[in-house]
């Protein structure tokens, strides 16, 4: 009986006891914020884990639906790519990333931004 009343509240605390720096990331990329570019229609943020990076663009006023592009490329890899029409953010995009470089753009309506290679 006392597991059946434990299991569900410990369920519903996990979320709450996640790492500090998790709040920021909750935006759909895991891992540690590693560069963030402001243009001026909003940023692009890429993050690290051990072995991934990943990036999304986001809008500074997010409302309207307008086109946004997210992209992320390890050296030496293909480049992964999300595109459309989107109200507050493009991404997230992931790649392998250990021991590599990578670099990323992010694009909002015809703004862009770009972080050249870093993470190397």
């Amino acid at each position: 009986m006392v597991r059946v009343l434990v299991l569900p509240l410990l369920a519903g605390l996990v979320p709450l006891l996640a790492a500090p720096g998790a709040a920021h990331a909750a935006a759909g990329c895991s891992g540690r914020p590693a560069k963030t570019v402001e243009f001026s229609t909003g940023e692009l943020r890429v993050y690290k884990s051990r072995s991934q990076a990943c990036a999304v663009t986001v809008a500074k006023k997010p409302g309207k639906r307008r086109t946004m592009s997210v992209t992320l490329q390890a050296r030496g890899g293909r480049a992964v790519t999300d595109k459309g029409a989107y109200t507050k953010m493009a991404g997230p995009v992931t790649v392998s990333a250990l021991n590599r470089c990578v670099r990323a753009t992010g694009a909002i309506g015809k703004k862009s931004a770009s972080t050249g290679w870093i993470l190397c």
